[in-house]
This record gives C-alpha cells, structure tokens and sequence, in this order.
C-alpha cells in the first residue's frame, strides 16, 4: 500500500480561501434547479426540488441548518453534487489524481464553519469544556468502481476560528477502497464509541490530523463526537479550552466517485460541561471511593465518584486536597489541576454526567515524600461527600 500523505490538502484548501471572495458571485449563478416539479394529482404539497452544483466551490443549504459544499480543490476535472432535502449524491466526478498524494476534492455537508461559511443557526464554533455532549448520525451510500474514503471530519481550534485551517483535524475513516491510506502512520488502536479503530497520527504540513480507520465498512452509525474529541485532548492535540469549530460528512476521492452518497446527517451540540458557559450542576448527596496502589516514592489511585442523590450531576468537579509532599504527574479519564495542594478533577466532555445514583471513575499517578496518605475530604461541585 502505498503511503498517503496529502500535504497538499489544506494548502489547496488555503488557495481556495483566497479565491473564494471573487468566485462567490459566481458560485450563486451557478446552482441549478434540477428537474421541474411533477404536477400533482392530489391536493399535497409540492416536493422540494433537489438543487445539483457543478461549480467548483459552490454550496447550498439544507434542512435550513446544514450545508452541502461541492468542494473541488485538487483536480480542474468536472465535479457535481445534487444536494437532496436530507444529504447530497457525488453525480459526477471526472478525472484521478496519484493515490500517494492528495484526493481530487472533498464534498460534503456540515454544521458550523468552513472558510467564512457557516451553517444557518449553528452554535459552532464552541469551547469544548462547555459541550456535554454533541450527537451525530450518519448514513453512506457506497460504490464499487472508485478509489476513496468516507471521511467524517471533525475540526478543533485554540481560538473560535471561521476561516482557514484549524490546528487539528479529527478524521473517522467509515470506509476506503483501493491503496489509498490516512496521513502519518499507524499508532495503534483504540475503542471509541463502543467500536474498534487503526488510529493513525501525523501532520500534512498545515495541521496535525489523528485518523480512526474502521476495520470494516461502516454504512450508518449514531454516535456521539465528543467521544474522538476526548481522544485527540488525550493524546495531546488539543486542549479543553479550545473550541470545536465543525463537524463534516463527506468522501474523499481519488479516482472517478460518481454514485456516492450520504442519505442523511444530524448534528447537535448539547451545552453542559465544565468551562465558562457550562459551570456544572450541584450534587444534592455523593460518595467518593480513593483506591490507591503505592509504591516508594510512587502511587497510582482509582477514584470513583459516586452520585448517591435524586438529579444528574452535569459538568461535575472533585475537588479535593493532597497531603504535603504529594504530586501528580498524569491523570486518566479527568484533568486534574494543579499538580499539588488543593487540586480538581474534572470530567471529560463525554463522561460530565452522572446519572441518579451512577458514578464516574478516573486515575491519577503521582509521585511522593515522606510517609503516603490518603486526601481526607472531597466536594462534588461544592457538596461534600462521603468516603468509602
């Protein structure tokens, strides 16, 4: 297999953004009305007609909250969509270009921002510490007699960026067919959303990108974003405080792609995490369980933190203080900060709840001097809770 690189991706993208301006009178001139609409014998209303777009970065809107973008950066070859009331089918897509390079375009349909385009109504860009949660469904329409992937791009960004690159790119590969694969390498694996994924890592000179490759071809799923922006804040490309700035479902291709399709997507931010605009809920009771593993100088602890009242907890902070000589080095499923003294774990965007009389549990590693001890107290976002 050929290894695929494609730092020419966002540099045709940066190239588009700067003839966008010109080429936006353009592009309204050229979406055309497919087809008329059939005369109807009963009195129902009249179907909305699909809208088809052949120029090169021409786009429309659907639902009245997403956008369908043609989005032809990497080929001079004819490229059209026909943007449905639900999603868009790939109706021509002339031309190859080399499977070690770039692919000839990426049309799909978004919420939030793509180069100053942003989605009607959308609430990206977002912090992402103040999303609990951000649901997405997706279904593929696949074809045989092409050489691409279906790709499901997520977009994060120190700042609330609308135009240009972001710092990172998520990519969830649904699909691929022929020697085509993700930019860097392969790092190894990881389950997220309940599924099993090759995770690559690397960087196309523009941005750094982590891509989940399926094993298999997935046709349709409904999952929940945060849980790869979770693992991109892990792994260290990127931070809670940055912001999720859109959300793509598209295709890649690199050779011919005609009949492709996405039938449907859905995107939702749901507010309800931890940093500004999403201060957490109060506990009405709790209970922490501090189960630590110690060595000399060293010491692992599991804490589970246990919701013992009647409402949810969302957006939920454990604050608690560590004995003197205590510091913490990594932490696991929460960010806890600082590294010493009175310190607060903090719940991932994809785990900020805790259900009526459920619980979260997160890790931390540390080191120590002196005599090992155990934290005395804990509040959950202000409740003082018991100790198991």
């Amino acid at each position: 297999m050929t290894t695929f690189l494609h730092p020419a991706r966002h540099r045709a993208r940066h190239r588009r953004h700067q003839r966008l301006r010109s080429l936006r009178t353009a592009a309204t001139a050229a979406l055309v009305a497919l087809g008329s609409l059939t005369a109807l014998t009963t009195a129902t209303a009249p179907a909305r007609a699909d809208t088809v777009i052949c120029d090169q970065f021409g786009s429309t809107t659907i639902q009245g909250r997403y956008v369908v973008q043609n989005n032809r950066w990497g080929t001079s070859a004819t490229q059209c969509v026909n943007a449905t009331s639900t999603g868009f089918t790939l109706t021509r897509a002339d031309g190859s270009v080399p499977t070690n390079g770039a692919p000839k375009s990426y049309p799909s349909v978004y919420n939030g921002c793509h180069y100053t385009n942003c989605s009607p109504g959308t609430s990206l860009p977002k912090r992402i510490d103040t999303i609990g949660s951000a649901p997405s469904s997706v279904s593929y329409g696949y074809v045989g007699d092409a050489v691409y992937n279906a790709s499901y791009d997520i977009w994060l960004d120190p700042t609330p960026r609308t135009d240009g690159v972001n710092r990172t790119e998520i990519m969830i590969w649904f699909n691929r067919v022929g020697p085509i694969q993700p930019i860097g390498s392969p790092t190894g694996t990881a389950s997220v959303g309940g599924r099993s994924w090759e995770v690559w890592t690397g960087s196309n000179g523009a941005n750094d990108v982590i891509s989940f490759v399926a094993p298999s071809a997935i046709t349709g799923w409904s999952f929940d974003v945060m849980d790869f922006v979770d693992q991109a804040v892990a792994r260290g490309l990127a931070q809670p405080s940055w912001y999720l700035t859109s959300v793509q479902a598209g295709f890649e291709p690199w050779q011919n792609g005609a009949g492709l399709r996405v039938d449907s997507f859905s995107s939702t931010v749901v507010t309800g995490g931890t940093g500004p605009g999403g201060p957490g809920t109060p506990a009405t009771a709790c209970r922490v369980t501090y189960t630590p593993s110690v060595w000399p100088g060293g010491f692992t602890t599991n804490v589970t933190v246990a919701n013992t009242g009647t409402a949810p907890v969302d957006g939920w902070r454990l604050a608690f203080a560590l004995p003197a000589g205590q510091t913490v080095t990594q932490a696991w499923n929460a960010t806890v900060s600082p590294a010493s003294g009175t310190v607060t774990a903090t719940g991932t965007a994809s785990s900020a709840r805790i259900a009526p009389g459920g619980s979260q549990s997160f890790g931390l590693q540390g080191t120590y001097t002196g005599t090992f001890a155990r934290p005395g107290q804990f509040s959950l976002n202000g409740t003082a809770c018991a100790v198991a």
